[in-house]
Parts: C-alpha cells; structure tokens; sequence
C-alpha cells in the first residue's frame, strides 16, 4: 500500500524545487495534491510534470486573502486535508548596511507570516491525525552572513514547530520541521546576479558541507515524505536536518 494512499495534501510553493519534487513524491505515493505558486506559467508547467491527481491554485502565501481562497477550493473539491507542507520562501542575501525595511517585511511577510497563516487557515481543514511539515533551513543554526532576516524567519518556523506540535496534540496532528542545507533549487541561483556568482557561492557550500556537495531537491523531498506519512508517526514538534553534515559535523 501506498505511503499516502487516499491521502490530500497541500504544498505551498508547489510550483519548483523542493515544492515540486515533494508533489511528485506525493503523487506516487497515491496523495491528490494541491500546489501554490505565485506564477500561473509556472503552475501550468508544474502540473503538466506531476501528470495526474493535482490541482493548482495561484496566489501569494503573504496575502491572507490569497491563502483563504486556497483553502476554500480544497474543501469544495475535497472536503478535507490531511498534509499541509509550507514550503513557499523567499531569500536575499543583504548584508547588515543593505538591510532595508522593504527587504526584511517583504522577507518576514513570505517566510514568517505566511508561513504561520497558512498553518492557521489550513487547521480547520486538517484531519485528525495529520501531519504539517514546515520547511525551514539549517540557516537557522548557524550564522552565515548576509542571512539576517532569512535566518530569522526560519529560526521562527522551528518555535513554531514545536508551539503548533503543542496545541495540536489532542486532535494527533504532528508538526514538524525540515531543515535543508544549500539545495540546487531556481530560488538558490535566484539569489545571485549571474551564474557565475552563483557558482561561486555553490562552490563555497560544497566546501563547507561534510559529504562535499549540495543537496538535491528530490532529497528533500524524501524527508518531507517521511514527516508526512505515518513513516514518522511517533515524531513530533521535531527538526529533521537534511544537509550533508552542515550544520552537524
């Protein structure tokens, strides 16, 4: 039997990388999925790759009024939800003197804000028994210039892993973090102005990571399917830390 047999799941920012990795992974594994993206193109193209039993819902997980008209068509189409992974971020490097207000609400409203809305919004909807899945980062742990406000809002992904895992005990929802290393995904080369930067940065990753390397999204997306089936059903309010040794060695 599948792992997520009959299962329904959302992915926000289901659309590349990680997101979309996780889809397909779910699909597989007999989950219907419901993906977010900001950019139709891109969900198009998304679901075109997923194949079958995916639905996509255009929007911005910093908008509230965006979040609550996803969560109104996966109940007019399937009454329910039983895995809800937060995945949609947004990153830029500043570094302390280049901080500006814009970069930091824009980053807090993506990573922290709709992160913490999308859990709130999505709890009415969820089963007893599910499983939320918070993609946050080893930036969380250790300081890497530039990843102030970044760092930040993941860091309040890992609380709220733990205060969420809390308050949802009695109705058997686990709530969990992922924390990934530097993953070859459009949002990591999205950061840098040429690929040649870009590049640079990605080789600097790969010394600093143990097994020498980058992570691959297909990677992630194998953890996130343990956290969000019963694989994992005796874990919660916990980090699981994917990212070559890191943070960890």
């Amino acid at each position: 039997m599948a792992k997520l047999d009959g299962k329904v799941a959302v992915i926000t920012g289901g659309s590349s990388g990680i997101g979309l990795a996780t889809a397909k992974a779910f699909v597989d594994e007999g989950a219907y999925v419901f993906i977010t993206g900001r950019r139709q193109s891109e969900l198009d193209n998304a679901k075109a790759a997923i194949g079958r039993n995916v639905s996509t819902v255009q929007g911005d997980v910093a908008k509230l009024e965006d979040l609550d008209r996803l969560f109104a068509q996966v109940k007019a189409e399937k009454g329910g939800l039983d895995v809800l992974v937060v995945n949609a971020g947004f990153v830029e490097m500043a570094p302390l003197a280049a901080v500006t207000p814009e970069h930091f609400d824009k980053t807090f409203a993506v990573n922290a804000r709709g992160a913490f809305f999308s859990v709130q919004k999505a709890a009415p909807l969820m089963r007893d028994g599910g499983s939320i899945v918070l993609v946050s980062s080893g930036v969380h742990m250790k300081g890497i210039p530039q990843y102030h406000t970044y760092g930040a809002t993941k860091a309040a992904m890992r609380f709220w892993a733990r205060s969420l895992a809390a308050e949802l005990k009695s109705r058997g929802i686990r709530v969990n973090t992922l924390s990934p290393g530097a993953t070859e995904t459009p949002i990591f080369y999205g950061q840098f102005k040429s690929r040649e930067e870009a590049n640079v940065r990605k080789g600097m990753f790969e010394q600093m990571t143990p097994l020498g390397r980058m992570g691959r999204p297909e990677e992630m997306a194998k953890a996130i399917l343990f956290l969000g089936s019963n694989d994992s059903s005796y874990t919660t309010g916990s980090d699981l830390v994917a990212d070559g040794g890191l943070t960890q060695v």
